[in-house]
């Protein structure tokens, strides 16, 4: 394809999934270190909820345990509760963000496997966004989702790129180990 040629807005699966055979020595281009750069700011932005989440949890607890009649809890067990809820929210949330940049550092390092999980990753959260909101349950709105739908397609479109692609499928060099020396 030249300069001038306009790529299709379709193109068969085939084609798409056909073997690319860049050079092993192709440089990182910039749509991968942006693409592992924008999972690096989607874990940031995974930390500032939660730690918006641990400020405001007792509010959260209060008002969810205001709707149900049935719980009789004193103060101090209702106080163990919602300590032992955020420990178990911010553990999970934690290692699912150290999880996270771990794959942002893998992406950089031009391996594929984590390029299409996180793809995935962010196609679901895309989709949650989505079905929360047809659904009429979240508005996407700047304090709720709207900053992680908006990573989350950035990252799609950074990682779904033909550079990112390529780079992420080039042939490697095997290093040789030498025996006796």
């Amino acid at each position: 394809m030249t300069a001038g040629e306009k790529r299709a807005a379709f193109e068969p699966p085939g084609e798409l999934a056909r073997p690319v055979t860049p050079p092993s020595d192709m440089r990182r281009p910039a749509a991968t270190t942006a693409g592992a750069a924008l999972v690096v700011l989607r874990v940031l932005a995974g930390v500032m909820w939660l730690i918006s989440l641990a400020v405001q949890w007792r509010g959260v607890i209060s008002e969810e345990f205001d709707d149900v009649t049935d719980v009789q809890l004193s103060g101090d067990e209702l106080d163990a509760v919602a300590d032992a809820g955020l420990t178990i929210v911010l553990v999970v949330g934690g290692v699912i963000l150290l999880v996270e940049l771990v794959l942002a550092v893998l992406i950089y390092l031009g391996l594929n496997w984590p390029r299409i999980l996180v793809m995935v990753l962010s196609t679901l959260s895309i989709s949650g966004s989505f079905a929360a909101w047809w659904v009429g349950d979240q508005e996407i709105t700047l304090q709720t989702t709207l900053l992680t739908l908006s990573l989350d397609i950035l990252v799609m479109l950074a990682l779904s790129s033909r550079s990112a692609r390529a780079y992420a499928r080039r042939p490697r060099r095997r290093a040789i180990r030498r025996r006796g020396g």
